[in-house]
């Protein structure tokens, strides 16, 4: 004899009873309409992660999660320098959370070529400098060859600037720096970079620090600022909050939330679309799950009848139809799952969906799925599913009597 419960055995016979031709098209179709929703809403958190994920990498390629500066500091990136070899870069580095720390220095000029005039923001780096986060965004060329003594004449500008100045890698490029006295600078393009963000791409190029602190006069212990990346963006506040109160009182600390956050209250607007997206879809689940527990309550309204004419309890018949309507959940939601973790995977590998990159600022749908928020979704969807059916069943179960089942047609 089966040691199976009761419940489960009704559930399944009624599962797979061949006879109730109404009902089959129905539940296929409610398996399809909750395999839609999870993909759907599945794709949402998906694209949000990936895509935050994707800015928020741009940025701090392009610099760190935290910067140190003066606090005399103005926004015209003519920075107050102070000196590199402070005591307190020793602590920061002892922090686990912390990866490292690098050095920079920034100074504004003009690219001069033959016909066009542009705008820049030189920013020196040395050797503290992490290329490898920089080298995603290099569409062309090589990163800077800083030497141990001799001054690099390399620059590495961005697409817009190449395009607009119509440079190529290995052209010569002449820089004026209005001072005094005024001073050019000659170098070589080594490299063009492509981030998609404008706050970059509009301005910024990279040097020797050793260019910025010359033109600067400035001694070669004197920087514009600290840049520290973390291992965990989770902890960005909290470690922007220690090094702001371990660092020397006329400096300070800022994230890159803080100097950007008109990029990351963007972001964030995607967190409220995509909240409002996923109530809408569990509402729609929630229904077609109704939809279906009533019609096959109303197919097997004789079957009730018997069983309970038989004996059969009323939380016994509530378990059986909950577990009917569970198991075509469960069937919707891991098809749903396996479509959308099959379109994200070869979305994020072949990038086939476009996207316009001076819009939103990637040229393609970054998709990232996160196994604690896949989790989370799909038990979330499960459960409130599953709870909303007990109150209807528990009322078909008592409402429908022997004598009212056995008399329908």
């Amino acid at each position: 004899m089966s040691r199976l419960p009761i419940s489960l055995l009704l559930a399944n016979r009624i599962l797979k009873d061949k006879g109730n031709r109404f009902s089959r098209p129905i539940i296929r179709l409610s398996v399809m309409g909750v395999s839609i929703g999870v993909v759907i809403m599945m794709m949402a958190i998906g694209i949000t992660a990936g895509y935050r994920q994707a800015i928020r990498d741009k940025v701090i390629a392009m610099g760190s999660h935290i910067r140190i500066t003066h606090f005399d500091q103005n926004y015209s990136y003519e920075q107050v320098p102070f000196d590199k070899n402070q005591p307190f870069v020793k602590e920061i580095l002892r922090q686990p959370e912390v990866a490292s720390l690098q050095n920079f220095a920034t100074k504004v000029g003009v690219i001069k070529t033959a016909d066009q005039v542009e705008g820049v923001v030189l920013k020196g780096v040395d050797d503290t400098y992490q290329a490898d986060l920089f080298r995603q965004n290099l569409v062309e060329g090589e990163l800077l060859q800083l030497g141990d003594t001799a001054v690099s004449r390399q620059i590495v500008i961005s697409k817009q600037m190449s395009d607009k100045l119509k440079l190529h890698v290995g052209d010569k490029v002449q820089t004026y720096f209005v001072q005094d006295p005024p001073r050019a600078r000659s170098f070589t393009v080594a490299g063009i970079y492509h981030t998609g963000l404008p706050e970059y791409d509009n301005m910024f190029a990279l040097v020797d620090i050793r260019q910025v602190q010359r033109l600067n006069d400035w001694d070669e212990n004197q920087v514009s600022g600290m840049e520290v990346l973390i291992r965990d963006y989770d902890k960005l506040d909290e470690m922007g909050d220690y090094i702001h109160h371990h660092i020397n009182p006329d400096l300070k600390a800022e994230t890159i939330r803080q100097i950007y956050p008109e990029i990351f209250e963007w972001i964030a607007l995607f967190d409220t679309n995509v909240a409002v997206l996923l109530i809408i879809t569990t509402c729609v689940c929630i229904v077609t799950m109704l939809s279906i527990f009533f019609i096959v309550v109303l197919e097997q309204t004789r079957t009730i009848g018997l069983l309970k004419t038989m004996g059969l309890k009323t939380k016994t018949l509530v378990q059986t139809f909950v577990l009917v309507a569970c198991n075509i959940l469960l069937k919707g939601m891991l098809i749903g799952d396996a479509v959308a973790i099959t379109f994200g995977l070869l979305q994020q590998h072949f990038h086939f969906i476009k996207l316009n990159p001076e819009t939103y600022y990637v040229d393609f749908i970054p998709v990232h799925f996160h196994v604690g928020a896949v989790c989370l979704l799909n038990v979330g969807v499960f459960v409130l599913c599953a709870a909303v059916l007990l109150l209807p069943a528990w009322v078909v179960a008592r409402k429908i009597t022997p004598t009212a089942a056995v008399r329908w047609e």
